[in-house]
């Protein structure tokens, strides 16, 4: 588990593709203190395990299914990336539930400054938005953030000076590929909201919450 708190920008210093999947080698400082082959980091969001660690570089394998999901593919030799290792049992939690498992990803539509702080306009698929809530938390390319705006087709976060300093979020231009991963609580309510369907004693499925519409209307809920 991770809380969005970046620690350190790394830059990657090779990828070697294969045909769907691809290795990173990232070179970095922090991150590396106190860490083992097989320990997990953060990269741009994304939860990676360390293959082979060396001085200042580690080496993580990326999967197809990583690919997919992620930006990842996007990166070149030189890309500035986010990283934060896996959160310690007594460390301090200063951002929020981040599992390292990207939902999607959003595409920057817009930068716009406010006095000290940038607004930062990304539009994503309503997937993603359906568990984006206004004054709620999402993890932009690893980087815990709270949600200033949102409506049917973007979300928007506004950045202050050390966050812009310490992440790689304001690097690029209007275009750029983020990641995304939504508050994970709300994937959990959603889920436990749906009825659940077990084995009954003759093997057929059955609905052990005996709530449904059918029941609401029943009783007078609609």
């Amino acid at each position: 588990m991770f809380t969005g708190i970046v620690e350190e920008i790394g830059t990657i210093r090779k990828i070697d593709k294969g045909v769907s999947s691809c290795s990173i080698t990232v070179q970095a400082d922090r991150v590396l203190q106190g860490s083992q082959v097989g320990d997990s980091i953060a990269v741009n969001g994304v939860c990676l395990t360390a293959t082979s660690i060396s001085g200042n570089i580690f080496t993580a394998d990326v999967m197809p299914e990583t690919l997919r999901r992620s930006g990842l593919g996007q990166l070149t030799s030189g890309s500035r990336v986010n990283l934060e290792r896996a959160m310690a049992a007594g460390g301090r939690f200063g951002g929020h539930i981040v599992s390292g498992h990207i939902d999607g990803t959003g595409t920057i539509r817009e930068f716009k400054r406010e006095d000290n702080a940038v607004w930062v306009t990304i539009d994503c698929s309503p997937k993603i938005l359906r568990y984006i809530i206004e004054k709620g938390s999402i993890a932009i390319d690893g980087i815990s953030l709270t949600v200033a705006y949102v409506d049917d087709t973007c979300f928007k976060v506004s950045i202050i000076p050390h966050t812009a300093g310490e992440t790689t979020l304001l690097d690029g231009k209007p275009g750029k590929v983020v990641n995304l991963e939504n508050d994970v609580v709300g994937k959990y309510v959603e889920k436990l909201l749906i009825p659940y369907k077990g084995d009954s004693a003759d093997g057929k499925a059955s609905d052990r919450s005996g709530l449904d519409m059918k029941f609401l209307a029943e009783n007078g809920f609609m």
